[in-house]
């Protein structure tokens, strides 16, 4: 299998392009256990963007001078509560949302959970977004952000996450090949 990342490239097609004015560096992650569960976050929002509930990867800005492993293992401790180890590298998705006119350098990594632990939400998170935890399995995963898209916010997102997750799943099967074939 080929540890080439993914290198996706997305317009904003819900809201019309005026201008951009600010570039935002994000670390995601499709975050995994042993038992084949994935880990999202649930936001409840009603806002610039319309009302949606969406499914999303946990994760969010990178802080100045911040590296995006450390950002990684940041945000899942504050959104999940998880101490995780990475697993690797999936990709980068740029994307735009031409709405509040930023642009969006996603850099996803996949995670294996090692613990769970307290959250550590900001007050957007609790009281503007609602942000819970959703353990789903890849399938779940699936329809949920199928079921998200009938909204313009839910369609921007499934379309930025839905191609990571999937590779997520690719890297996920090929290493447990390896590790059966290693093991006869």
């Amino acid at each position: 299998m080929s540890n080439e990342q993914l290198q996706i490239e997305l317009q904003d097609n819900e809201w019309p392009f005026e201008f951009t004015d600010h570039d935002r560096r994000i670390a995601r992650a499709i975050v995994t256990d042993d038992f084949g569960f994935y880990y999202f976050v649930r936001a409840e929002r009603d806002d610039d963007f319309g009302r949606a509930t969406l499914i999303e990867t946990a994760g969010g800005g990178a802080e100045a001078g911040e590296d995006l492993d450390c950002a990684i293992k940041r945000e899942l401790k504050e959104e999940l509560g998880a101490e995780v180890e990475v697993i690797s590298r999936i990709g980068v998705v740029s994307d735009y949302y031409n709405l509040i006119h930023r642009h969006n350098l996603n850099n996803y990594f996949l995670c294996k959970v090692i613990s769970f632990g307290d959250k550590h939400l900001t007050q957007d998170e609790i009281e503007d977004f609602h942000l819970s935890t959703l353990k789903l399995t890849y399938e779940e995963a699936l329809a949920e952000y199928e079921k998200r898209r009938e909204t313009k916010i839910g369609r921007l997102v499934a379309n930025r996450e839905v191609p990571i997750l999937k590779r997520a799943r690719e890297i996920l099967m090929a290493t447990k090949r390896s590790d059966e074939a290693s093991q006869s």
